[in-house]
């Protein structure tokens, strides 16, 4: 008999153009969102979505990040203040289960170990629902 496989999640990691902040996703990303509200559409960004402490990780050692709060007051839009790069949105309450969700920005990862990622559309705009999917993958939009 062989040795124990120890299976080791996948890692997905995003810095800002300095460096000053970093990201980390664990295990696989289910999917992107793209969306076309007032902030999300200004950033540009894409979002992947999970729980802070656990699928996502923020490191900040050097205290570069900085807020901005809006609207309803509920998220946080997180960006390094050296660089001016959108890290993540995070939100300001835990919800019932004492978990915080948060989403870090797809397109500071490398974009070869994200360019298979599906695509998802949310009319944050209008409708505040998810549109069809359309069988895009990150890859189309990252250019």
């Amino acid at each position: 008999m062989g040795r124990p496989v120890r299976i080791v999640p996948k890692i997905t990691r995003g810095t800002c153009h300095c460096g000053a902040v970093r990201w980390e996703y664990r295990g696989d990303i289910p999917d992107a969102t793209i969306c076309n509200c007032t902030v999300c559409r200004r950033y540009g960004v894409l979002w992947t979505y999970g729980y802070d402490g656990q699928e996502i990780a923020v490191e900040d050692p050097g205290n570069a990040m900085a807020a901005y709060i809006c609207g309803s007051r509920r998220i946080s839009f997180n960006f390094c203040k050296l660089c001016g790069n959108l890290i993540a949105w995070r939100s300001l309450r835990p919800n019932d289960n004492g978990r915080t969700r948060i989403a870090v920005n797809l397109r500071l990862a490398d974009p070869q170990q994200v360019a298979e990622v599906p695509l998802r559309r949310f009319d944050g705009l209008h409708s505040f629902h998810d549109l069809p999917l359309d069988g895009r993958t990150v890859a189309d939009v990252w250019f």
